[in-house]
Protein backbone atom coordinates (compact mmCIF):
# COMPACT_ATOMS: atom_id res chain seq x y z
CA UNK A 1 0.00 0.00 0.00
CA UNK A 2 1.24 3.39 -0.82
CA UNK A 3 0.99 6.58 1.02
CA UNK A 4 0.10 9.64 -0.99
CA UNK A 5 -0.02 13.23 -0.37
CA UNK A 6 -2.52 15.28 -1.58
CA UNK A 7 -2.72 19.25 -2.15
CA UNK A 8 -5.72 20.21 -4.00
CA UNK A 9 -4.90 23.81 -5.28
CA UNK A 10 -7.83 26.94 -4.67
CA UNK A 11 -10.04 25.40 -2.59
CA UNK A 12 -11.64 26.81 0.27
CA UNK A 13 -9.83 30.20 -0.54
CA UNK A 14 -12.06 33.33 -0.46
CA UNK A 15 -15.15 31.80 -0.30
CA UNK A 16 -14.98 30.07 -3.81
CA UNK A 17 -13.98 26.95 -4.02
CA UNK A 18 -16.31 25.18 -1.25
CA UNK A 19 -15.51 21.64 -0.18
CA UNK A 20 -16.28 20.55 3.20
CA UNK A 21 -13.66 18.27 4.02
CA UNK A 22 -16.04 15.26 5.04
CA UNK A 23 -17.26 15.16 1.40
CA UNK A 24 -13.68 15.65 0.30
CA UNK A 25 -13.36 12.32 2.01
CA UNK A 26 -16.61 10.92 0.43
CA UNK A 27 -15.21 11.60 -2.52
CA UNK A 28 -12.35 9.63 -2.44
CA UNK A 29 -13.21 6.71 -1.01
CA UNK A 30 -16.06 6.28 -3.90
CA UNK A 31 -12.50 6.32 -5.91
CA UNK A 32 -11.49 3.40 -3.41
CA UNK A 33 -8.82 4.91 -1.51
CA UNK A 34 -8.46 4.04 1.90
CA UNK A 35 -7.13 5.45 5.41
CA UNK A 36 -8.34 9.08 4.00
CA UNK A 37 -7.24 12.15 6.58
CA UNK A 38 -7.63 15.81 5.92
CA UNK A 39 -5.76 18.46 7.46
CA UNK A 40 -7.46 21.94 8.04
CA UNK A 41 -9.83 23.09 4.76
CA UNK A 42 -7.30 24.08 2.39
CA UNK A 43 -7.68 20.90 1.03
CA UNK A 44 -4.27 19.11 2.35
CA UNK A 45 -5.27 15.04 2.25
CA UNK A 46 -2.98 11.72 3.53
CA UNK A 47 -4.56 8.21 1.79
CA UNK A 48 -3.32 4.91 0.75
CA UNK A 49 -3.97 3.24 -2.68
CA UNK A 50 -2.29 0.41 -4.09
CA UNK A 51 -2.23 2.78 -7.25
CA UNK A 52 1.06 3.65 -8.61
CA UNK A 53 0.25 6.14 -12.02
CA UNK A 54 -0.53 9.48 -10.09
CA UNK A 55 -1.07 11.23 -12.90
CA UNK A 56 -4.56 9.49 -13.90
CA UNK A 57 -5.32 9.23 -10.22
CA UNK A 58 -5.18 13.13 -9.79
CA UNK A 59 -6.91 13.43 -12.91
CA UNK A 60 -9.58 11.13 -11.57
CA UNK A 61 -10.13 12.68 -7.91
CA UNK A 62 -10.43 15.98 -10.14
CA UNK A 63 -13.19 14.85 -12.39
CA UNK A 64 -14.84 13.26 -9.22
CA UNK A 65 -14.84 16.47 -7.75
CA UNK A 66 -16.25 18.40 -10.64
CA UNK A 67 -19.06 15.51 -10.86
CA UNK A 68 -20.14 15.98 -7.14
CA UNK A 69 -19.15 19.97 -6.35
CA UNK A 70 -19.08 21.77 -9.74
CA UNK A 71 -15.64 22.50 -10.04
CA UNK A 72 -12.26 20.62 -11.03
CA UNK A 73 -9.38 21.82 -8.99
CA UNK A 74 -5.82 21.38 -9.81
CA UNK A 75 -4.43 18.19 -7.63
CA UNK A 76 -1.55 17.63 -6.63
CA UNK A 77 0.19 13.86 -5.55
CA UNK A 78 3.04 13.57 -4.06
CA UNK A 79 4.93 10.88 -2.11
CA UNK A 80 5.40 11.15 1.53
CA UNK A 81 9.26 10.65 0.91
CA UNK A 82 9.10 13.48 -1.84
CA UNK A 83 7.85 15.92 0.88
CA UNK A 84 10.14 14.98 3.38
CA UNK A 85 12.53 15.71 0.65
CA UNK A 86 11.75 19.05 0.01
CA UNK A 87 11.50 19.62 4.01
CA UNK A 88 15.46 18.34 4.35
CA UNK A 89 16.21 20.59 1.19
CA UNK A 90 14.62 23.85 2.87
CA UNK A 91 17.28 26.49 2.35
CA UNK A 92 15.98 28.88 5.21
CA UNK A 93 16.06 26.67 8.20
CA UNK A 94 15.77 29.77 10.46
CA UNK A 95 12.03 30.56 9.01
CA UNK A 96 11.13 27.11 10.76
CA UNK A 97 11.14 28.75 14.18
CA UNK A 98 8.60 31.04 12.59
CA UNK A 99 6.38 28.31 9.97
CA UNK A 100 4.06 31.02 8.68
CA UNK A 101 6.95 32.68 7.32
CA UNK A 102 8.30 29.64 5.50
CA UNK A 103 6.63 28.76 2.60
CA UNK A 104 7.00 25.81 -0.01
CA UNK A 105 5.27 26.68 -3.38
CA UNK A 106 5.00 23.23 -4.99
CA UNK A 107 5.59 22.82 -8.50
CA UNK A 108 4.04 20.35 -11.65
CA UNK A 109 6.98 21.12 -13.60
CA UNK A 110 10.09 22.78 -14.26
CA UNK A 111 10.77 27.23 -14.47
CA UNK A 112 12.68 28.64 -16.24
CA UNK A 113 15.62 30.83 -14.63
CA UNK A 114 13.60 34.04 -15.93
CA UNK A 115 10.60 33.38 -14.38
CA UNK A 116 12.87 33.11 -10.88
CA UNK A 117 14.73 36.45 -12.47
CA UNK A 118 11.53 38.24 -13.17
CA UNK A 119 10.72 37.63 -9.03
CA UNK A 120 13.81 39.61 -7.92
CA UNK A 121 12.43 43.33 -8.72
CA UNK A 122 9.49 42.54 -6.71
CA UNK A 123 10.85 41.06 -3.48
CA UNK A 124 11.11 42.80 -0.15
CA UNK A 125 14.40 43.57 1.95
CA UNK A 126 13.76 40.81 4.23
CA UNK A 127 12.29 38.24 1.37
CA UNK A 128 14.38 35.21 -0.09
CA UNK A 129 13.67 32.42 -2.24
CA UNK A 130 15.28 29.81 -4.07
CA UNK A 131 14.30 26.91 -6.01
CA UNK A 132 15.25 23.77 -5.61
CA UNK A 133 13.64 20.88 -8.22
CA UNK A 134 10.30 21.89 -7.83
CA UNK A 135 10.06 23.43 -5.12
CA UNK A 136 10.22 27.13 -4.78
CA UNK A 137 11.24 27.98 -1.22
CA UNK A 138 9.80 31.84 0.46
CA UNK A 139 11.22 32.92 3.46
CA UNK A 140 9.03 36.01 4.16
CA UNK A 141 9.81 36.71 7.82
CA UNK A 142 7.67 40.18 7.81
CA UNK A 143 5.16 37.94 6.26
CA UNK A 144 3.17 37.69 2.83
CA UNK A 145 -0.12 39.83 3.09
CA UNK A 146 1.75 42.57 1.02
CA UNK A 147 3.95 41.08 -0.77
CA UNK A 148 4.50 41.47 -4.46
CA UNK A 149 6.68 38.69 -5.32
CA UNK A 150 4.04 36.31 -3.35
CA UNK A 151 1.16 37.66 -5.27
CA UNK A 152 3.05 36.96 -9.04
CA UNK A 153 4.08 33.68 -7.38
CA UNK A 154 0.18 32.97 -6.52
CA UNK A 155 -0.22 33.99 -10.53
CA UNK A 156 1.62 31.88 -11.67
CA UNK A 157 3.15 30.50 -14.91
CA UNK A 158 1.09 29.23 -18.37
CA UNK A 159 3.24 26.29 -18.20
CA UNK A 160 3.46 25.22 -14.68
CA UNK A 161 1.04 24.62 -11.90
CA UNK A 162 1.63 25.50 -8.59
CA UNK A 163 0.17 25.20 -4.78
CA UNK A 164 1.28 26.62 -1.70
CA UNK A 165 1.69 25.45 1.86
CA UNK A 166 3.35 27.22 4.97
CA UNK A 167 5.93 25.32 7.08
CA UNK A 168 3.49 24.26 9.70
CA UNK A 169 1.10 22.72 7.16
CA UNK A 170 3.78 20.80 5.41
CA UNK A 171 5.33 19.34 8.75
CA UNK A 172 1.61 18.67 10.17
CA UNK A 173 0.65 16.76 6.77
CA UNK A 174 3.86 14.50 6.79
CA UNK A 175 3.20 13.71 10.20
CA UNK A 176 -0.31 12.63 9.45
CA UNK A 177 1.52 10.54 6.04
CA UNK A 178 3.45 8.83 8.52
CA UNK A 179 1.10 7.96 11.47
CA UNK A 180 -1.16 6.58 8.61
CA UNK A 181 1.50 4.66 7.58
CA UNK A 182 2.50 3.36 11.18
CA UNK A 183 -1.19 2.42 11.70
CA UNK A 184 -1.42 0.41 8.02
Amino acid sequence: MNTYIMLLRGINVGGNNKLPMKKLVSVLETLGLQNVKTYIQSGNVVFQSTRIDVATLAQEISAAIDKNHGFAPYVFILSIENVQAAMRANPFPEGENEPKSLHFFFLDGTLQQTDIDALKPLQTETERFRLIDNVLYLHAPDGIGRSKSVAKISRGWKEVNITARNWRTVSKIVEIAVDVMGKA
